[in-house]
């Protein structure tokens, strides 16, 4: 009897409050886990209602159930009897390692918070990024994926886009184009100048407003270099450019505009 009564009082002292234990942290587990999901369900409700994209609710709702279920689970290990100070220092000296490996990518990552939030472009958006151009794909938390005209997708890191310069041509609804003609220093310019206006204004896609410009750019050795300055919709962009181009070729056949040759240039008049 007396071993019996020694083992019940070593049950009752040691094992009971292990077991109290064990039965608290499933129970703070299994209510701990059930308010978590009611609370990501009212985040992602207020997000959406508050015109958040997509993604960033969806990443900011991961990254909160991740963030509640860790701290949930560092409580358990407290009521089961864990050193949760020990455990703290350890995740965050962890934590630290992993953002210093991470550098490049946490500032990427940054950086589309910031895109997603504040909007400086949006999907289908035509954007110029350096020497870079063409219509927004995706936007993702660390990369933004670009097409460009000639079907070239691009992948820029978002901290490139941030810490850039950016032209945003949707938002004005109109992009210039940069066009260059040549004529040789004989022909009249105003007369050359006639027939671009002309071509430009009865050219689908150009528009009247802002009026398009045109001017001497440079003397070149041979000939004037011509600025013409068309505005266009982004989505003509390329198809405008080859209008433009084929019908002031056309045009100066017409008047017969000649153009001069790089070899066998023989020294001539200037033209009006």
């Amino acid at each position: 009897m007396d071993n019996a009564e020694f083992y019940f009082e070593y049950f009752i002292e040691n094992v009971v409050p292990v077991l109290a234990n064990l039965a608290g942290a499933v129970a703070l587990l299994v209510i701990g886990f059930w308010l978590i999901k009611r609370v990501r369900r009212v985040v992602d409700v207020a997000l959406n209602r508050a015109g958040f994209e997509k993604a960033i609710v969806t990443f900011l709702s991961s990254f909160l159930n991740i963030a509640l279920k860790v701290f949930l689970l560092i409580i358990v290990a407290g009521v089961v009897g864990v050193d949760t100070a020990a455990l703290v220092g350890v995740l965050a000296a962890a934590g630290f390692a992993v953002g210093l490996a991470l550098q490049g990518s946490l500032s990427n990552f940054a950086a589309g918070i910031l895109i997603l939030v504040f909007k400086p472009y949006q999907v289908d958006d035509w954007i110029a990024l350096e020497d870079q151009f063409g219509r927004v794909k995706t936007i993702q938390i660390f990369s933004t994926i670009i097409v460009t005209p000639g079907l070239k997708t691009l992948v820029v890191p978002n901290g490139m886009i941030i810490d850039g310069i950016l032209i945003n041509y949707s938002k004005k609804g109109q992009v210039r184009l940069e066009l260059n003609v040549t004529m040789p220093y004989s022909e009249s310019y105003p007369k050359v100048e006639g027939l671009i206006q002309t071509v430009l204004a009865d050219t689908p896609g150009v528009l009247a407003d802002p009026a398009p410009e045109i001017g001497i750019e440079a003397f070149d050795s041979h000939s004037l270099v011509l600025a013409v300055r068309p505005y266009v919709r982004p989505d003509d962009y390329w198809p405008v450019t080859f209008e433009v181009y084929r019908r002031i070729k056309h045009a100066f056949s017409e008047a017969g505009v000649e153009v001069a040759y790089s070899e066998g240039v023989e020294l001539g008049r200037i033209g009006n």
